[in-house]
């Protein structure tokens, strides 16, 4: 088997195909959550202690010489991630409280006894009626 058809092979399995739909999901709910931290989240937030912009938040550690920029440490970035990522990780904690609640109650639902066939039926009544005959 050639590498280009075990490639093929490879690449058309349902899981990987699953996984790559997965992470290009996961991508834009990514940027979907930056954007709703740094636009929608963090200005309230800033304007409550004081209209500070967390975007700008940072320490200057060298002033910029010349051609060569200045080294800073954003620190209000970092927030901004941080709560990207809480965000992120409480969505993903709901979605797999869901699917394990769901699991839960499908495992417990009760399974209801195959009704018994015109064959078992028959050999119940024999049963019971030696059973009878026998007491007599």
């Amino acid at each position: 088997m050639s590498i280009l058809s075990e490639f093929k092979a490879f690449a058309v399995k349902g899981n990987v195909v699953d996984m790559a739909v997965g992470i290009i999901i996961g991508a834009a709910f990514g940027k979907i959550v930056s954007s709703f931290v740094g636009d929608v989240v963090m200005p309230p937030i800033g304007l409550l202690i004081g209209g500070v912009d967390f975007s700008d938040l940072a320490i200057t550690l060298k002033a910029a010489e010349g051609d060569i920029p200045a080294v800073v440490l954003s620190y209000g970035k970092f927030i901004q991630t941080v709560l990207d990522f809480v965000i992120v990780a409480f969505a993903i904690f709901m979605g797999v409280k869901v699917i394990n609640k769901l699991k839960r109650e499908e495992a417990a639902a009760p399974t209801v006894p195959p009704a018994p066939t015109p064959e078992e039926v028959l050999l119940t009544e024999i049963r019971d009626l030696l059973k009878n005959q026998q007491k007599q």
